[in-house]
């Protein structure tokens, strides 16, 4: 049996793990942290699992006091999932239950994000509203309004919150429906995206010149040349640390990546070379990239490259577009291996599928490819220099 210091003390590992407390109940620990009750029980010839809601917010005592609730159900023939009539399940009910059982394996920003697109812009349409009476007319009255107010991304969240509600409580069989799939066609168009300035390939043998002289901090230049070499963003840089390091592998942890998930990078003999360099340069901090206190600022990178004659022409971020757009032009390489190095992930996707080390023998060698590539650059720009 559990006992609420074990509900407390219990730490994710790579896998979930189960903590039974018996008679089919148990805390199920998420690879991403998150304690979530469940009990598993037989109705009908068929295996269900019941949630209970999240550990600390249902305690120990709760849990087993439902897990009795759903047995007197069973001993009386009855499914403990199904509701009595009148008492069916609101959005608000079942979008709760889903971001609990999901918000665990998200990073802070996507998790608040989700949190204020509820509470702020479906709740108030559909959050009362039982499952069964929402109709794709009342998501999408609840998505004009949102769309009245200029707020494009956030509509588009909308939906796909709706919809994974709504699959959720499918699965869960509270609902035979997802009325957000079939409003697509009736939502206006997202603007075409405007993307960060970049450099196009043959102004690259100019740029590793001008970084090669470049006044500023030794440590900011080499800190642009890494992010190239690793296609990475601004802020999986700044906040590198020498313990996720591993030979030439870069293992990125999930509650630092923009999807809340684990990310590897393949470090080739230039991305390697930089690292050893920075380690010299540095006095024994954590951080790879140091800065005064703490990691390197946001913007060092940014305002460098402002520095060395880019305002408006390049950016940290455009970097990675580069390096995708030759990849893709190559031709050699498959679109879902770039994508996978570039930590792209469709939000709809099931989050179980994803695998850090997918394409991974596809990758090392993409990754060489790509670096071999920069330093033939770099070298075009000693000539230059």
């Amino acid at each position: 049996m559990l006992s609420d210091a074990k509900c407390r003390s219990a730490k994710p590992g790579d896998k979930p793990v189960k903590l039974s407390d018996g008679e089919s109940l148990y805390l199920l620990i998420t690879t991403g942290g998150s304690k979530l009750w469940r009990f598993d029980y037989r109705f009908d010839g068929k295996r269900k699992t019941l949630a209970f809601g999240a550990y600390p917010a249902v305690s120990l005592a709760e849990a087993r006091d439902r897990r009795t609730l759903a047995k007197t159900a069973l001993a009386n023939d009855l499914d403990p999932a199904k509701r009595p009539t009148g008492d069916a399940p609101t959005f608000r009910d079942m979008a709760q239950q889903w971001f609990d059982a999901n918000s665990g394996d998200w990073v802070v920003k996507h998790r608040n994000r989700a949190r204020t697109i509820l509470d702020r812009h479906l709740y108030p349409t559909l959050g009362d509203r039982q499952l069964s009476d929402i109709a794709p007319k009342d998501v999408l009255a609840a998505i004009r309004e949102a769309e009245e107010k200029g707020l494009g991304e956030t509509v588009r969240r909308m939906r796909q919150i709706t919809s994974s509600v709504f699959q959720f409580a499918i699965a869960a069989d509270e609902c035979d429906r997802d009325p957000a799939q079939s409003i697509r066609g009736a939502m206006k168009k997202r603007r075409k995206a405007v993307h960060m300035a970049r450099l196009r390939p043959e102004e690259l043998p100019d740029f590793f010149a001008k970084l090669a002289t470049y006044e500023g901090e030794r440590m900011t230049a080499l800190a642009l040349e890494f992010v190239m070499h690793t296609m990475v963003r601004t802020a999986e840089a700044r906040f590198a640390k020498w313990g996720e390091i591993d030979g030439d592998i870069w293992r990125i942890p999930s509650d630092r990546m923009k999807m809340g998930r684990e990310h590897l990078v393949p470090l080739t003999p230039r991305a390697r070379g930089i690292l050893d360099t920075v380690a010299k340069l540095q006095h024994k901090s954590d951080w790879v990239f140091p800065g005064i206190r703490g990691p390197m600022s946001e913007n060092t990178m940014l305002y460098a490259i402002y520095r060395m004659g880019y305002h408006r022409r390049a950016t940290v971020h455009g970097m990675r577009g580069l390096a995708s757009t030759w990849l893709h032009e190559t031709g050699r390489w498959r679109s879902d291996a770039i994508e996978r190095q570039l930590a792209h992930a469709d939000e709809d996707q099931v989050r179980a599928a994803y695998n850090s080390a997918e394409y991974w023998p596809e990758r090392v060698q993409m990754m060489a490819h790509w670096s071999t590539f920069l330093e033939e650059q770099r070298m075009m720009g000693e000539l230059l220099g």
